[in-house]
């Protein structure tokens, strides 16, 4: 398995998540196609080496936002570069070393987020690429609609609006969907100390999109007067991640440095990605994982109730979820609810069974489960490429399977039977242009 451990050590942002990419040996033309797949013309984005603390690595530069953060860049010293966001409004400054700056009238003003939707859904994107990018843009809305009391399509962004962001996330998003892995680790998040200032006053660090975008991702704070982690790196973070910790076992087979705009104090202010395949043990049960099995009986639970409860439970985190009919004591018909998640997660699992269903209590035990390898290829189908799941053990394919989504999604824009693509999927796996690896 083709494995990518992100490795902030300094904290992440959007453009050294490129640079990153792009030290990892993706080719330049990779990010510029991207970047010229949307309907605007941005300013020139450009690569360049550099090092710090005697770290070497590449900076993605957009032409007008080269020291950081807006217009303003120059008058701080930040220690990231140019993708900070937040919801249209007054200005605010960060801090280092209690040295502020102010973001004034003169600061760009970025899109809101029904334009930039409008403006990715128009793009010449390869699809994958254009849903990754859709989808960090819909996190940042949600969470910054949180934070100002407004639905996400209302949300009117100050700054990642702006070309420099937007170049930075669909960058990023083509540099991660070159590089083709079928997980992504990251290592221990830090964030410093400190305050931003707004309208409505002081607010300590993280930056509260920072902190609503890593809900659910551990992170510590140091005591570093300045921001390591932007809410665009946050995002990226929420998308891409799948788990959070010691890099995992891997033969390492290449690393990426992608440097901030500043030279930092402490460490060498970069983000280091690192590339490499799972290692195999040779022991029976490598494909074992622990997991908690948490259930209960539901014996006054409506079919339309039950049914929402499931969905809630399987959008907050559950590996898997399953309601069965069942008939309970004196004859009432009823559900037995059976949900299995990672360890990390059931607690919060459990308050939502206990608040979303009629259970006054349910039973917990960790266990473990055996598991195929996963990874994803694509097919061509008459109805456009769509994606395959497939399963290997001991590195033997055992399953195939189209993902419906994908062939529901290819349906829809040819306007046919879901069935027919489906079908269409399975043929191609048979077919000897894709062989089973």
């Amino acid at each position: 398995m083709r494995i990518l451990h992100i490795d902030a050590f300094a904290g992440i942002s959007g453009d050294m998540t490129v640079s990153a990419l792009r030290d990892l040996g993706i080719p330049e033309e990779i990010f510029q196609i991207a970047l010229k797949a949307l309907p605007i013309t941005l300013p020139a984005c450009r690569f360049e080496r550099g090092d710090r603390g005697g770290i070497a690595g590449w900076r993605f530069l957009v032409e007008g936002h080269e020291g950081g953060e807006g217009v303003a860049a120059g008058h701080h010293h930040h220690g990231h570069s140019h993708d900070h966001v937040h919801a249209e409004g007054p200005g605010h400054h960060h801090p280092e070393n209690n040295h502020h700056h102010h973001h004034g009238e003169d600061h760009v003003h970025g899109r809101n987020h029904a334009e930039i939707v409008a403006l990715l859904e128009k793009s010449t994107l390869d699809d994958r690429i254009k849903s990754r990018a859709l989808s960090v843009f819909r996190r940042i809305a949600i969470a910054e609609g949180a934070i100002h009391g407004v639905p996400p399509e209302n949300v009117g962004f100050h700054e990642v609006g702006a070309e420099d962001s937007i170049a930075d996330i669909v960058a990023a998003c083509a540099g991660f969907e070159s590089l083709g892995v079928e997980r992504i680790s990251c290592g221990s998040l830090i964030e410093g100390i400190g305050h931003i200032h707004c309208a409505h006053g002081a607010f300590p660090l993280p930056a509260p999109a920072t902190l609503a975008l890593l809900q659910r991702i551990p992170f510590k704070q140091v005591e570093e007067p300045w921001e390591h982690i932007t809410p665009t790196g946050a995002a990226l973070l929420a998308e891409f991640a799948m788990d959070f910790g010691p890099m995992p076992e891997m033969s390492v087979s290449k690393i990426g440095y992608g440097l901030g705009s500043r030279q930092i104090q402490n460490r060498p202010n970069a983000l280091r990605l690192i590339l490499g395949e799972s290692v195999q043990t040779g022991h029976s049960n490598h494909n074992l994982e622990e997991v908690m099995e948490i259930r209960c009986n539901l014996d006054d639970l409506s079919p339309e109730q039950a049914s929402h409860a499931l969905g809630r439970i399987l959008d907050q985190g559950a590996l898997d979820a399953t309601l069965t009919p069942a008939v309970m004591k004196k004859g009432r018909s009823g559900w037995i609810l059976e949900v299995i998640c990672p360890p990390g997660e059931a607690d919060k699992l459990s308050k939502l069974i206990l608040s979303e269903t009629t259970a006054f209590g349910i039973r917990r035990h960790r266990m473990e489960r055996m598991i195929l390898e996963r990874h994803h290829i694509t097919v061509a189908t008459p109805y456009g490429e769509v994606m395959v799941k497939v399963g290997t053990l001991e590195g033997k394919t055992l399953q195939q399977s189209p993902e419906f989504s994908s062939c529901a999604a290819a349906a829809e824009r040819h306007s046919v039977p879901v069935r027919l693509v489906y079908q269409a999927a399975l043929s191609a796996l048979n077919s000897e242009a894709f062989p089973k690896e």
